[in-house]
């Protein structure tokens, strides 16, 4: 197992930016930068034991600095969406920025994930090569209340395991909702369509969503529907099915309601060419799957990004938890630590 560092790029105020490359001592690889604490690669052997990037991504820093570029980033305050782009905390109104019409997606157009972190510590570790990244949201910042101290860490584990651990505390109460935002493509491809990868997802229901993809309150089966991924399937078997919200969407943007509480494995994903299946663990409520219906530009070397190019299983609190409160959020206060753990884990077959 290793951990190395090399240079990445230079933002436009002349701050530096190192890629760290962690190496378990299974084969698994991750290559993470600060800003945005972003994955911007993910080296997976196959079932001959030959790696390839699973992930999309890009080549610059200029790129992944884009507005609206959420490749790899840790997406926050409040990742998903919040509706009217405003939410109260006993009775005093917070307004923030709408940047998906009007409502505010992923924290704001300068969110988590256009933010330079600071690396608070890089080691090698029993479990494998870690590296934690700190950031300070300062009262304000995007319209959020309270001075927000966050932390996450990324361990590649010597079982091919990326653990990333979830860590912030606040000097006032707000909403937290953190999760990573990886385009997964198992085949090692990025020009080819994900259609023919196969999904299960540990998920009874969904949240029902008007067309602008903030739920109704609504929970909705999804046994005999599109939504139904308990059993594994190919993802584009059912993605371009006669149902109102695919065609709105081209696709899947849909939060899933995991089964069970605490850690469990909420999906795994195989790709039969490679033979690489990736499982996720998570300790959250939900589970976005977005099957990047609208993709373009240049991903890593050059290739082309293509429509359907990757998939998304992105762990959080359900969108708009903070307008539902039968949904399973709570506010963070003062005093109390937020804690939340999910694992990307790789073998094959």
């Amino acid at each position: 197992m290793s951990i190395t560092t090399a240079p990445f790029g230079i933002l436009p105020d002349g701050a530096a930016v190192d890629r760290y490359i962690l190496c378990g001592a299974g084969g698994l690889c991750a290559e993470i930068i600060p800003f945005g604490c972003r994955i911007v690669r993910i080296y997976a052997p196959d079932r001959n034991g030959v790696s390839a990037n699973v992930i999309l991504g890009h080549d610059t820093l200029e790129e992944y600095a884009k507005a609206g570029d959420y490749q790899g980033a840790v997406c926050g305050r409040y990742a998903n969406r919040i509706s009217g782009a405003a939410f109260s905390i006993d009775g005093k109104t917070y307004t923030l920025e709408k940047n998906d019409g009007e409502n505010s997606l992923h924290g704001g157009p300068t969110g988590f994930s256009h933010r330079l972190w600071s690396v608070k510590d890089a080691s090698e570790t029993a479990e494998g090569p870690s590296v934690t990244f700190s950031y300070v949201s300062a009262d304000g910042e995007e319209g959020f209340p309270g001075n927000l101290s966050v932390e996450v860490t990324y361990t590649v584990t010597n079982k091919n395991d990326l653990r990333i651990a979830y860590r912030a505390k606040t000097d006032k109460a707000t909403v937290l909702n953190l999760t990573n935002h990886s385009f997964f493509n198992l085949s090692g491809d990025a020009s080819k369509p994900i259609f023919h990868q196969e999904l299960q997802i540990n998920a009874d229901a969904i949240t029902a969503a008007s067309d602008d993809l903030i739920p109704t309150g609504k929970l909705v089966p999804v046994a005999g529907t599109p939504y139904d991924f308990n059993e594994p399937k190919e993802i584009g078997r059912d993605m371009f099915a006669d149902d109102h919200l695919l065609q709105v969407c081209g696709g899947y943007d849909h939060n899933f309601v995991l089964r069970g509480e605490g850690m469990r494995k909420a999906a795994e994903a195989y790709d039969k060419a490679s033979g690489r299946v990736m499982e996720v663990y998570t300790d959250q409520p939900g589970m976005q799957l977005y099957t990047a219906n609208s993709l373009s530009g240049a991903g890593v070397d050059g290739v082309p990004l293509v429509d359907h190019g990757a998939f998304c299983l992105e762990t959080q609190v359900f969108p708009d938890s903070p307008h539902r409160p039968e949904f399973p959020f709570h506010y963070l206060q003062p005093g109390e630590a937020f804690a939340t753990d999910t694992v990307y884990s790789f073998r094959t077959r």
